[in-house]
């Protein structure tokens, strides 16, 4: 690897991989900082003088997804010679450049050109509908998309909600799963680059996020013939699902094998000759059926009489899988999340805010990840990355502040 300098400490698994990325909410930006949480250096280019508005604006989830990166604000227009000699300069020390931006030809950005000055780059495209040089119907990539976009033309959105309408998962999460298929196949290429020493071009859409995780709801359409039920209840297995506890909360409780079912029994004091597991808890007919009725209407009266924590502490206590449904509150009080470390608490430089954020996961055991800093202004790292990584020189670097291309 050539020696570069690194403007992040070292930590991590990612240490000594530099991650160049344009865009903005949420996808692409966030794939950078689960990257950076594991050592990676991630420098987001933004405009000059603005920012990544669309994202900055988003306050709260600036403060988590910003954190532990660089910013540099550079006019990312190849056709201002300038930017261009700029631009180019970082992608041949970077590793890795990500952008969301769709239409790149505008700025003057092309794929072979970027191969050619660095031939190991991961380039990596985050679009609604997909890039056209993989294929795609006439009129659809470059279509423009949101997280619930993806949601919707993937079919995963049909799944969720209840009879009335479907309802749309938060809090964005056809971004952040995007996010994760991007950050996974960074590494995946990289892991490639090391052992062939080529680059290659990744592209994630946000409807292909969500496709591939519908697990098997495609092929139980085909199979059946219908649509699958838009439900927050499993339709084949019982008790499965969320069940409302006294003072209006709810619990979730999972029961899926005969032996949990029978556990769930000797919880509630059921009989469990009144309600055999294959006559009442297993397939949609005996859901349905007087007995099978009977159970769901016994069972959640049950749970009426005890409040969540009652309940939880219960199904608990007999090995049953279940939790109270937490709220944001419960959750940054609860004894498991301190005990797991799983807070962090750093100050949101563009807002002054000081919070706890949900620290950096996975947990690696020989080379863990960390929080180095909260969410940077708009260009705190310009000149040093400007000096210390291209070695521009100070009279350089003025002469592009006067042109107000940084």
């Amino acid at each position: 690897m050539m020696e570069r300098t690194f403007l992040t400490p070292e930590f991590g698994p990612l240490s000594g991989i530099r991650v160049l990325g344009s865009g903005s909410a949420v996808a692409m930006p966030s794939a950078g900082n689960m990257l950076a949480d594991l050592g990676a250096e991630f420098i987001h280019i933004e405009r000059p003088g603005k920012g990544d508005v669309t994202t900055r604006t988003l306050s709260d989830i600036w403060h988590q997804e910003a954190r532990n990166r660089l910013s540099l604000t550079l006019e990312l227009d190849l056709h201002i010679p300038e930017m261009k000699e700029t631009f180019m300069e970082l992608i041949k020390k970077s590793d890795v450049f990500m952008e969301n931006q769709v239409w790149l030809d505008k700025f003057g950005i092309y794929d072979e050109e970027l191969l050619e000055a660095n031939p190991k780059l991961v380039i990596a495209h985050v679009s609604g509908f997909g890039s056209e040089a993989f294929g795609g119907a006439e009129g659809f990539t470059g279509r423009a998309s949101y997280d619930i976009i993806g949601q919707a033309f993937s079919g995963y959105l049909s799944l969720n909600g209840n009879e009335e309408k479907p309802y749309v998962e938060k809090p964005y999460t056809n971004d952040f799963v995007s996010a994760l298929w991007v950050a996974f196949g960074v590494v995946s290429a990289l892991r490639h680059v090391e052992k062939t020493g080529k680059g290659q071009i990744i592209d994630v859409s946000q409807y292909e996020a969500m496709a591939r995780i519908t697990a098997g709801e495609y092929v139980k359409a085909q199979r059946t013939g219908k649509n699958p039920t838009r439900s927050f209840e499993n339709d084949s297995i019982q008790p499965f699902g969320l069940y409302r506890a006294k003072g209006n909360a709810f619990v979730a409780i999972a029961s899926a094998s005969p032996g949990v079912y029978n556990r769930v029994l000797e919880a509630v004091s059921f009989d469990q000759e009144a309600y055999p597991f294959k006559e009442v808890a297993m397939g949609a007919t005996n859901l349905q059926s007087e007995k099978g009725q009977e159970f769901d209407a016994n069972f959640r009266k049950w749970c009426l009489d005890h409040t969540a924590d009652e309940i939880d502490e219960i199904m608990s206590r007999y090995r049953v899988p279940c939790s109270k449904v937490n709220t944001m509150l419960d959750v940054l009080e609860h004894p498991h999340f301190e005990a797991r470390d799983n807070w962090v608490e750093y100050e949101n430089k563009q807002t002054g805010f000081k919070a706890k954020s949900f620290g950096v996961f996975p947990k690696f055991s020989e080379t863990p990840g960390k929080v180095w800093r909260g969410a940077p202004d708009v260009g705190d790292d310009t000149e040093r990355i400007l000096k210390d990584i291209l070695g521009f020189s100070d009279e350089k670097i003025q002469t592009l502040k006067d042109k107000n291309l940084i």
